[in-house]
């Protein structure tokens, strides 16, 4: 019997749609890094599979549960689409909104913004929830604000979003806030995620996040994700991935650390790998940082410029 159920508690909001099972079906571990925009069917279908006959559960702080007949349509062998509007600490804390998280069989994480989710989730029950899922194997993904979340560190959004060109000419900008350890994806160790990437030009800020990330002795060689819109990362248990959709994936690896990453100064980065990957040309290996099919190239920055080994200096 295929139901539609709804309840609203201090602190969150949760609407079903399907039967609830309850129990964690057999599952195959994957992540999926959705670049924002039109979302891919392929991408949630890839999840479904890996999810089995379970609960599909789907977490924001804001919005409403348009995903639920979204994905239910897609994946009808699911036993049911679950979404948590989880908007505070307390909400996020709630035995119910931690159960459901526990016994999910695959959990994504919506956009919206992602200093939402740092502040009302991060290390709470519901923070440990989802490390929890992640650690049994439960499929897991995001998109925007979601995937932001996805990586070892997370540009947090605390301050608003930040251009590339602010970020640039001044890596200490105000609205740079990058936070760390939400959650333990493997593979994603020493990594951060950004999405919408061509389409607002955000390869700038993700060479600017990475000399922070160095620069503040987190780690001294970090890596980062981008993803296009209408993309998706669709990384199995061992690491290798594939891209889906319309766009790109970009996979940097920097050389150590920056040259001048300074308050108030432009950014001074030089020689970092870039490997572009579109879909159905080739595969990544995130654990190996290795790929095949893709276009390698060199990005730096000087005196927070910009510039790149391809032609016409294209940065994308």
């Amino acid at each position: 019997m295929i139901y539609s159920a709804q309840a609203e508690e201090p602190g969150y909001k949760y609407f079903a749609l399907g039967n609830p099972s309850g129990a964690i079906s057999k599952t195959r571990p994957g992540y999926a890094l959705m670049g924002g925009g039109t979302d891919q069917d392929a991408a949630f279908q890839w999840m479904c599979d890996r999810a089995g006959a379970g609960d599909f559960v789907v977490l924001r702080a804001s919005g409403t549960d348009a995903y639920n007949s979204y994905i239910k349509n897609l994946c009808p062998a699911l036993s049911a689409v679950e979404t948590l509007i989880v908007t505070s600490r307390g909400g996020a804390g709630a035995p119910f909104v931690v159960e459901k998280v526990r016994t999910a069989s695959a959990v994504f994480i919506a956009g919206g913004s992602q200093d939402n989710y740092i502040n009302f989730w991060q290390g709470t029950p519901l923070d440990d929830a989802l490390n929890s899922a992640i650690q049994k194997g439960v499929p897991v993904g995001g998109t925007s604000a979601g995937l932001a979340v996805l990586g070892e560190y997370s540009f947090a959004a605390l301050k608003d979003t930040v251009q590339s060109g602010q970020a640039l000419a001044n890596p200490f900008h105000e609205k740079v806030t990058i936070t760390r350890d939400f959650l333990r994806v493997p593979h994603l160790e020493g990594k951060i995620t950004d999405s919408h990437f061509a389409a607002r030009d955000r390869m700038g800020r993700l060479v600017a996040f990475l000399a922070r990330i160095s620069s503040d002795g987190w780690t001294r060689a970090p890596f980062g994700i981008g993803v296009d819109e209408k993309t998706a990362v669709l990384m199995d248990a061992d690491g290798s991935a594939s891209v889906t959709g319309a766009g790109a994936a970009y996979f940097l690896r920097s050389p150590g650390p920056p040259e001048n990453c300074s308050r108030n100064q432009p950014l001074t980065y030089r020689n970092i790998s870039v490997f572009r990957l579109t879909a159905g040309a080739g595969r990544f290996n995130v654990a190996s940082w290795t790929g095949s099919g893709g276009l390698e190239y060199k990005l730096s920055a000087e005196n927070g410029v910009l510039k790149s080994s391809l032609a016409g200096n294209r940065v994308y």
